[in-house]
């Protein structure tokens, strides 16, 4: 059986160290460590920037470049991340590079590759270490591989999961663009009218903590939420977990419109999302659930006014390293700032049709990532064709 390495010409790791970061406004390239790579993709929206010397002191070993893949190697192993055109990056603390013999082996190929399930069990099955498992650069190169079909396929497959891909990229630029509009258009009401500075306490019905999850497997169960959940302004159900529908009070459910605040955790805490679903779901206590009053307050206008604030919110934490806490008090007595009830009214219709576009991108979203997931196995092992998959794309997308 081949090894890893045989797949690549270069694997390399890091300086097991985490770059410093340059100081606002003066970095020239990305430091990306474990946090920056999410769902398959690099993420530069979380990702430090370095400066020059430092850039070409972390990249002595390799620079970065398109089509290699990165892969995590602690905390946790085995996440993947392939370098599009136009990054410029340095590799962070726990991470690895991987760079794909192209006379052998498509990079998008290799990408989901790596991503699929039996990679993904054997990464994690090779990993050392009784406290926090991770990986060394000799366990990657020697890591055995069943035999991969000829470049041909290889990149037939890479292109065709590459579209789902770009189709699932597209709906986040298109959310993100939103919400930034939203945001805009927001900020704008306040200033053309008189904007009104509320407390939330003042104005909601409930503001409380979730529940501590009986977590089960059964489908038929309830969702929760936990802060991995929390990024970006929104809800990603993907790392949602189902916990017992009968331990959970009905005023811990979530309602359209609440806002959830991170509220425990270095790094995650005062991430703010806006609750936009109908579905049957309740958060974890790591979570604080804000409801508006909508006797006092527009919930949606509330909502975009807590997404302003969370900077400050982040700012608020208390407790040692590790401990951080935010306490219900305190977002309970956070002022934030409104427009005038009539630029609410004018305000929400607008806000709506944004919200309302970006979650009918994301839901595709979910949809395409299901499809992805589901032909990904089936393509590698050999048991689905490529044209044939192709058919069932071209009816997706």
């Amino acid at each position: 059986m081949q090894k890893l390495e045989d797949l690549c010409e270069l694997i390399v790791d890091c300086k097991n160290r985490t770059p410093p970061a340059a100081p606002e406004g003066e970095g020239v390239a990305f430091s990306i460590g474990t946090p920056d790579i999410l769902d398959g993709r690099i993420r530069l929206q979380s990702a430090k920037r370095v400066t020059q010397e430092t850039y070409e002191t972390w990249t002595a070993r390799a620079v970065p470049r398109a089509d290699d893949i990165i892969l995590t190697r602690e905390a946790p192993v085995g996440r993947v991340g392939r370098v599009e055109d136009g990054m410029v990056l340095c590799l962070g603390q726990r991470t690895m590079l991987l760079r794909p013999d192209p006379s052998r082996t498509d990079a998008r190929f290799l990408h989901y590759f790596l991503l699929s399930d039996d990679v993904q069990a054997t990464l994690h099955g090779h990993a050392s270490g009784s406290t926090v498992p991770h990986l060394r650069v000799a366990q990657v190169r020697t890591l055995p591989v069943p035999s991969v079909p000829d470049l041909a396929v290889q990149r037939a497959i890479g292109q065709l999961l590459g579209a789902l891909d770009e189709k699932i990229a597209v709906n986040e630029r298109v959310a993100a663009m939103g919400r930034e509009l939203g945001l805009t258009l927001f900020a704008q009401a306040i200033q053309s009218g008189e904007p009104v500075e509320v407390m939330v306490e003042s104005v909601a019905t409930a503001l409380t903590r979730g529940v501590a999850p009986k977590y089960t497997d059964s489908s038929d169960e309830l969702v929760v939420l936990n802060q991995k959940c929390v990024r970006d302004g929104r809800v990603n159900l993907e790392p949602s977990r189902l916990t017992l529908r009968e331990k959970v009070k009905t005023a811990k459910l979530l309602h359209r419109n609440d806002v959830l605040v991170n509220s425990t955790g270095v790094g995650t805490l005062g991430r703010v999302a806006r609750w936009t679903s109908v579905l049957e779901a309740t958060v974890d206590s790591h979570i604080t659930i804000v409801r508006f009053d909508e006797q006092q307050v527009d919930p949606v206008c509330a909502g975009f006014a807590m997404l302003l604030a969370q900077p400050d919110i982040e700012a608020m934490g208390e407790g040692s390293t590790g401990q951080t806490e935010l306490r219900r008090v305190q977002v309970g007595g956070l002022e934030i700032t409104l427009p005038s009830p009539a630029g609410q009214k004018e305000i929400r219709a607008k806000l709506d049709a944004l919200e309302g576009r970006a979650d009918k991108a994301l839901a595709e979203s979910l949809t395409l990532a299901a499809l992805r997931n589901a032909l990904l196995p089936q393509l590698m092992s050999g048991t689905l064709r490529v044209r044939e998959a192709e058919r069932i794309v071209e009816d997706a997308v």
